[in-house]
């Protein structure tokens, strides 16, 4: 993938995930902050943030979240950023990792 169709595939992938993360900051308890194609999700209690970020040079999307670094690969066949060790989409990690945060089940 050349670096111009990864920053579509990633702001596209990072714009989706911050729609559904501004609908469903309503119900819990977060605030997402899409800002210079890096998004952020601030918790006030407990408090927390968690980045969301691409990284062009090697083609993947970073998540810091947890004390804890998450590198993510496009997979064609899903069409999708996918951590390769559980095969969790982007949406999935994300709405895994702030259930884990707030201590419930998150949908987005």
């Amino acid at each position: 993938m050349d670096e111009q169709d990864f920053k579509t595939k990633a702001d596209a992938a990072l714009q989706s995930l911050y729609r559904k993360l501004s609908g469903a900051s309503d119900q819990y308890d977060f605030e997402p902050d899409f800002n210079s194609g890096a998004l952020a999700i601030e918790f006030e209690e407990p408090k927390a943030k968690f980045v969301i970020s691409p990284n062009t040079p090697v083609r993947q999307i970073w998540v810091s979240a947890h004390s804890k670094s998450f590198k993510l690969d496009w997979n064609e066949g899903q069409k999708s950023f996918i951590l390769p060790e559980t095969g969790e989409t982007l949406d999935q990690l994300i709405a895994s990792a702030i259930g884990q945060h707030l201590g419930e089940p998150v949908q987005l």
